[in-house]
């Protein structure tokens, strides 16, 4: 498959022009999958929190202190990256997306803003930082959506088309409401649990309704990605990703069902299958997208910054990446499994 992608663009497949973009494009999508997934039950909380009882928004909260710092890694790194290691696909991207790139840097902005502030505001003033979170949160996640969309069209802008985009904000908003659920499912007991089982059941169609719009409206818009779907060699694993993603749906709706009047031992199913189902998702609009960054319009060849500056941004990741690595593994690790409070420090007399 390399051999004739090189061939196709008339470079040797073991040339640094034709290699290189290969590296940063996977790299590229590994942050994205990594910013989904790892500040994905993020924001889901904090959407979640605006239909929280006032009591609860605390705790729910105070169960992201230690990974907040960590979430708001992914977007630069990755804003950075696709700005140093594709440059001529960055002006044509952003002069299509201006308006949902602004709303989500927004959005970001105030959820940042929002949770440093709480924890340092009075007592009576929390309430109100707690909401702007749960805003922005909400704005993040519709933001996702709509770029989701506008991406999945061709950056096409009739009536039809903006109501799609909205339809998709609305699906990554429950998207990410799941996996804040699930996520709460897996770290909470108690009334926390139950609310978020509930939360969890009224968003899962949602996000299977936003998984099979995107899949139909970017097969239709694009002949050559429906001939990639149902002609071409892959086919067969194709038919076969959306078997696991529906049997995966089907999972987690029937795992959730099962939690209205009983517990379960293993909580985190339904956060591992959410988490499964995004990344899949996303895998397939990577495959249907390569080898372009604009589909049908740039490839990743004709985005790529030279040869040497490419050199010089892989030097600093080579050097960087280690260090990025231990410290996320460092702050994730414990995201899994109940939430144990602090233990008081005991003293020996």
């Amino acid at each position: 498959m390399i051999d004739s992608f090189a061939n196709a663009v008339g470079i040797g497949a073991h040339d640094p022009v034709f290699w290189m973009p290969l590296a940063f494009l996977a790299l590229f999508f590994l942050i994205i999958v990594a910013g989904t997934v790892l500040d994905g039950f993020d924001i889901g909380v904090g959407c979640l929190s605006l239909l929280a009882p006032e009591s609860l928004r605390p705790r729910m909260l105070s169960l992201l202190s230690p990974w907040r710092d960590a979430n708001e890694f992914w977007l630069f790194l990755g804003l950075g990256l696709f700005v140093c290691a594709f440059p001529k696909a960055w002006g044509a991207v952003m002069g299509q997306l201006y308006g949902p790139l602004c709303a989500l840097g927004v959005g970001v902005f105030m959820r940042s803003v929002s949770f440093e502030l709480r924890m340092r505001a009075p007592l009576e003033l929390q309430s109100r930082w707690q909401t702007g979170f749960a805003l922005g949160s909400l704005i993040t996640a519709f933001s996702h959506g709509v770029l989701l969309a506008q991406v999945a069209v061709g950056f096409q802008s009739d009536a039809g088309y903006v109501w799609f985009s909205v339809f998709m904000g609305f699906c990554a908003v429950a998207a990410y409401c799941l996996l804040g659920a699930s996520w709460l499912i897996m770290r909470e007991a108690g009334e926390l649990r139950a609310r978020a089982v509930s939360w969890g059941r009224r968003s899962v169609r949602w996000f299977a309704a936003g998984a099979v719009g995107v899949s139909v409206v970017l097969a239709f818009v694009n002949a050559g990605v429906l001939l990639k779907w149902t002609d071409g060699p892959y086919w067969g694993l194709v038919l076969l990703l959306w078997a696991v993603i529906l049997i995966s749906f089907v999972s987690i709706e029937m795992s959730l069902q099962r939690m209205i009047n009983s517990s379960y031992r293993t909580t985190a199913l339904p956060f591992l299958l959410t988490l499964f189902v995004m990344v899949s998702v996303m895998g397939g609009l990577a495959f249907s997208f390569f080898p372009y960054l604009i589909l049908d319009e740039m490839t990743i060849w004709d985005a790529a910054a030279s040869v040497p500056s490419l050199a010089l941004i892989l030097s600093a990741i080579i050097i960087a990446l280690p260090i990025t690595l231990i410290f996320n593994v460092w702050v994730y690790w414990r995201m899994f499994g109940l939430s144990q409070p602090p233990q008081p420090p005991s003293f020996k007399g």
